[in-house]
């Protein structure tokens, strides 16, 4: 008992450094995401043997090809989409969990979809195990977004594509926020798209470097044998 309390007091002063040095240092202000990046445990989400490098600046695999994104980009997509604390969110790229419990944090309620399933089942018991009960999750090819559950105040895509999603967009509530990767496998943008009725604004937030948002409207997609879209909620 005494290992585990001191091992989580570590962690609790790297997650404050994080916030401090790679957060509000670079200029990163809304509190509420400040606030909850100081909470959340963002080493549960990796493996055992990498969760001494969790809270670094930088991101960390987590298997299949697949990374948590450093934790100033999920702060920037975080902040990026104004949440208040009631808004219906779809998060595209559920990965390790850690972005999809930051987002349940803020919002009253969040859609993510993984298209591996391995990711989406292992996020789903960390999820779980933290008690989160307002995420559903989905395994299938998020570049189609969730059309049924459709409209989104907020829309977050965790992985960078060539173009902006048309049915993200078009999934968007108005006035509702877009965030996404947009450019080639090298150099990417990141995007805010706000939806203006039948028009769209976009605001450039800066570089950025993803791996590739794989589907019908992203990078295409090799299906394999007996592949299903499943549903799974978290409630």
């Amino acid at each position: 008992m005494e290992n585990t309390m001191r091992g989580e007091a570590d962690y609790s002063v790297a997650r404050r450094r994080m916030v401090e040095e790679q957060i509000v240092a670079r200029g990163l202000h809304d509190p509420r995401v400040i606030e909850v990046l100081g909470r959340v445990p963002r080493h549960l989400f990796v493996e055992p043997a990498l969760q001494d490098q969790a809270y670094g600046d930088y991101p960390v695999g987590i298997g299949s090809g697949q990374t948590i994104s450093q934790p100033y980009i999920v702060a920037l997509m975080t902040e990026a989409l104004q949440l208040t604390g009631v808004e219906k969110v779809l998060e595209i790229g559920t990965g390790c969990g850690y972005q999809t419990a930051v987002l349940a944090e803020l919002a009253g309620q969040v859609y993510t979809i993984e298209r591996i399933k391995e990711l989406a089942f292992s996020a789903r018991h960390v999820l779980r195990h933290l008690h989160y009960r307002n995420i559903v999750l989905r395994v299938g090819d998020g570049s189609l977004g969730w059309k049924e559950s459709a409209p989104f105040d907020g829309i977050l895509v965790a992985a960078g594509s060539p173009e902006i999603p048309q049915p993200l967009v078009e999934q968007l509530k108005e006035g509702g926020r877009l965030v996404v990767p947009v450019g080639n496998e090298d150099t990417q943008s990141l995007f805010r798209v706000i939806r203006r009725g039948n028009k769209v604004d976009i605001e450039d937030l800066g570089g950025c470097r993803f791996v590739k948002l794989v589907g019908r409207f992203g990078w295409g997609q090799q299906k394999k044998a007996g592949d299903q879209t499943q549903k799974r909620s978290l409630v």
